[in-house]
This record gives C-alpha cells, sequence and structure tokens, in this order.
C-alpha cells in the first residue's frame, strides 16, 4: 500500500517540473550569486540565507566576497575579521563553520569545494540542504536541496499531512524529489522550487495561489488546506532571561568585554551586564561599589533580543563617567574602532548608539 502511495506521489509530482520551471525561468530575482553561481559564492550565499531574508543579504554577500574573494582568503583571515564581516547576521557559529570548512578544503581539496555531494557534507556546518544545493547548482549533480521554503511547496502540492519537523518527512519528500529531478536542470529545478516557495507559496494563510504556476496541480488548493498544510511541531518556548545593561562612557570609549570562547556568542564583544532589573538606585549602588566615578546616569528604554532557545528582556543604563578609571576589567573602545575592528553582536545594538 505504502508502495502504491508512493507511485501515485511521484506520478503527481513528475507533472510540476515543466510549468515549474517555465514559471523559473521568467519570474526568478536577479541574485549575484546566481548570475554567477560559482561553488564559493554558492555556499557563502546559501549558509547567510539560513534566517535571513535575501534582500537582507545582499549587502553583506557583496562585503564578504569583496574582502574574502577565495576559500583560501577565508581559510586565512583572522577570526576578529571574519566576524566583523558577519556582524548583522547572526548565529555567528555559522562563521566559525565557514573558515573551518574553508581550512579542510584546502588541506584536503586543493582549495576547490568538492564537486560531490558525500564530500560537501563532510564538511563543518554543511547539511544535506547546503550540501544538495551546492552541488546541483554549482556543479549540475542531480540531488535535491530540500529547506523550509521546499517543504512547504511539497507537502501542500501533495496535501501532506506528515509533520515537517519530523526528519522521516524531510526524508520522504528529498526521496520523491530525486525520483522526478531533471539531471539536466537539477540546479534550476532546486532554485525554482525555493523561489516559489519565497515569493508566492508563504507561509501561515498568505499563500499567493492565484499567482502559483502550480495551482491547478497543487491538492492544498483544489481542497482549500493551504492555511493547514504544512503540519509543523510548534517550538518549545524560549527561556526568558531578564539583564541590566550599562553604556558606561568617558569621552568618546565606551566599554566592553569579551565573552568565553565557548557558548552563546562566543568570543564576541558585549557590553557589561548584570542578571536581573535593577532600578536606578540600585545601579547608582552597584557602579559606586565599582569604584567608578560617575557625572551622570540616564535609563534607557527596555529591548527584547530573540535567540533560538533563549529571549533576552533587557533593560539599560546610560552612565557617563567623570574620569577614565585606572584599572577595570573592560576594554574601552572608541566609536572609531568599534566600526573598523570589533564585532558587536545584534543584541547589544540597542544600547550601543551610533556616534
Amino acid at each position: 500500500m505504502q508502495t502504491t502511495n508512493n507511485t501515485k506521489q511521484i506520478n503527481m509530482l513528475s507533472e510540476i517540473v515543466t510549468p515549474l520551471l517555465r514559471w523559473y525561468h521568467s519570474q526568478a530575482r536577479i541574485l549575484p550569486w546566481r548570475e554567477n553561481p560559482q561553488p564559493y559564492y554558492v555556499w557563502i550565499s546559501e549558509i547567510m540565507l539560513q534566517q535571513t531574508r535575501v534582500e537582507a543579504v545582499k549587502p553583506y554577500f557583496d562585503r564578504f566576497i569583496t574582502a574574502l574573494p577565495t576559500v583560501q582568503a577565508l581559510a586565512e583571515v583572522p577570526e576578529g575579521d571574519l566576524l566583523k564581516l558577519w556582524e548583522g547576521l547572526g548565529y555567528y557559529n555559522r562563521a566559525r563553520n565557514l573558515q573551518k570548512a574553508a581550512q579542510q578544503v584546502m588541506q584536503e581539496h586543493t582549495g576547490n569545494l568538492p564537486a560531490s555531494y558525500d564530500a560537501l557534507l563532510a564538511l563543518p556546518g554543511i547539511g544535506r540542504y547546503t550540501a544538495g544545493a551546492i552541488a546541483s547548482i554549482a556543479y549540475h549533480i542531480g540531488v535535491p536541496a530540500v529547506d523550509g521554503n521546499v517543504l512547504r511547496v511539497i507537502t501542500r502540492l501533495i496535501a501532506s499531512r506528515e509533520d515537517i519537523m519530523k526528519e522521516k518527512t524531510r526524508k520522504m519528500i528529498e526521496a520523491y524529489l530525486q525520483e522526478i529531478m531533471p539531471t539536466d536542470k537539477a540546479g534550476d529545478f532546486n532554485q525554482a522550487l525555493m523561489e516559489l516557495g519565497a515569493m508566492v507559496c508563504l507561509p501561515k494563510g498568505a499563500a499567493k495561489c492565484p499567482l502559483c504556476p502550480l495551482k491547478q496541480l497543487c491538492l492544498s488548493h483544489a481542497e482549500d488546506y493551504t492555511t493547514e498544510i504544512p503540519v509543523k511541531t510548534p517550538k518549545k518556548a524560549r527561556r526568558p532571561e531578564n539583564l541590566t545593561m550599562f553604556r558606561l562612557q568617558y569621552q568618546d570609549k565606551i566599554a566592553f568585554q569579551q565573552r568565553p570562547n565557548k557558548g552563546l556568542l562566543a568570543n564576541m564583544w558585549e557590553l557589561p551586564h548584570i542578571d536581573g532589573h535593577l532600578s536606578i538606585e540600585e545601579i547608582k549602588n552597584h557602579i559606586a561599589n565599582l569604584g567608578l566615578p560617575i557625572q551622570s546616569i540616564q535609563a534607557l528604554p527596555p529591548a527584547k533580543h530573540i535567540f533560538t532557545h533563549i529571549e533576552w528582556h533587557m533593560i539599560g543604563y546610560a552612565i557617563t563617567l567623570r574620569a577614565l578609571p585606572a584599572h577595570s576589567p573592560w576594554h574601552w573602545i572608541s566609536h572609531s574602532d568599534r566600526v573598523e575592528s570589533f564585532a558587536i553582536p545584534t543584541a547589544f545594538k540597542a544600547y550601543v548608539f551610533e556616534e
């Protein structure tokens, strides 16, 4: 029975190839990594596009490629410079894994990303989706690249109520797509599915079905199931953490400290802070106990930053000092040095003003 059902799904999906490619070739967005789909560009763009919108990625991609135009340049760049280039994209371990993978490529593949799905999969930070994207787009290898957009498109087309958060569902979709993959246009086909999910087959009831080139083939559209599919297990609630941020300033310098080399935001530069929400009187006492000469103190608006599993609920204080302390646990960094050399996570940007 399962085999019969799989055959039915594959036969149905085989009908999407021609209209989907026709739509893609006429409607695809012009993107820098598509205009020149060399393996390095595809790789960098795919890592950047995880959790980030295409339009937001463009300037980061251009800046990154200008600074680090080759695998060798990425392998050799100092980590601080790499993190500064990545600043604003978040998920800094992705940048670190890029460098680890680049170093492995230099050692094992003479500086060229391997033209093999399995070899790509063996590199740090590259999972099945990214390996499939690089292999198909840059090397024209007939393998699927299944991300969230593709899962949504395919499950809606076949009206599947399998949970897309489960690995077995992803593998099922990969198997279906492998069967219908146009081997001479594998990269275009994968990108077409991604593009359809990003531009037309949108999540949370926002699907633009009248514009879809596959609407006549879509079972969810026919049965009005697009708001119910895909089925997705809700994520666990994030753990809230309350923090009080200090913007300690003397003249043009602000106090920063470096986070531990492991864990959340490893090695990144941050503002001094303390657990909990402190009142202004508690802050005055805290700063006085540190022996810092306060000139003025001002409460700042609250802010929130969301990580994958944690939410920071922050309040802050701008504290101007009369003098720079002779000894302190912080680095006092000027605005110009910060802009040029220090990667400051977005989580702290609400309290790091631009001069």
